[in-house]
């Protein structure tokens, strides 16, 4: 027996089962089992974990993107990898829901000042999808893009600093 429930307040969706398993609707929250494949030879699971890494990846190898994810994303992307031990295996700027045969992928992206952003949008969208499909076989339903920033030349420059009072 499914029920769904939807809170007015967060805007967020809840479906739970029989089983008492409960997903989220929330970009920042989504998660699934991801996908599961059995033959007679054995089992091969696809955890959302690399549907998020490979989108990743093809984001970033399409000309034009300077980065993944807003800038407070990044900020405390760059804080956690400084933290020993901390967990470094979420990516900031790719949300993914995974399913048994279909994934959809949100991303933020950076982009590089000059660089058409319509243009460059389609080709995030398509070599994301390709990459997915391709390697896990997966369907990929929509990939949605929100460019937060415009990355220009010479701003993370370092400036130099006014010289030492004391030494």
């Amino acid at each position: 027996m499914d029920k769904q429930e939807t809170d007015p307040q967060s805007k967020q969706t809840a479906s739970t089962t029989s089983g008492g398993a409960t997903t989220s609707g929330r970009v920042a929250e989504r998660e699934s089992a991801g996908k599961v494949i059995e033959t007679s030879q054995g089992r091969t699971s696809i955890s959302p974990t690399v549907v998020q890494k490979i989108a990743a990846i093809a984001t970033r190898e399409v000309s034009g993107v300077a980065a993944l994810g807003g800038g407070v994303a990044r900020a405390f992307g760059a804080l956690r990898e400084r933290i020993p031990g901390a967990s470094a295996s979420q990516t900031p700027g790719v949300a993914v829901e995974v399913g048994e045969k279909q994934a959809a992928i949100d991303l933020e992206i950076v982009v590089e000042f000059g660089a058409a952003l319509v243009d460059l949008a389609r080709d995030v969208r398509r070599n994301v999808i390709t990459a997915v499909e391709r390697m896990t076989g997966l369907e990929v339903v929509e990939v949605n893009i929100a460019v937060n920033d415009i990355h220009v030349p010479g701003e993370d420059e370092e400036r130099p600093s006014a010289p030492a009072r004391v030494e």
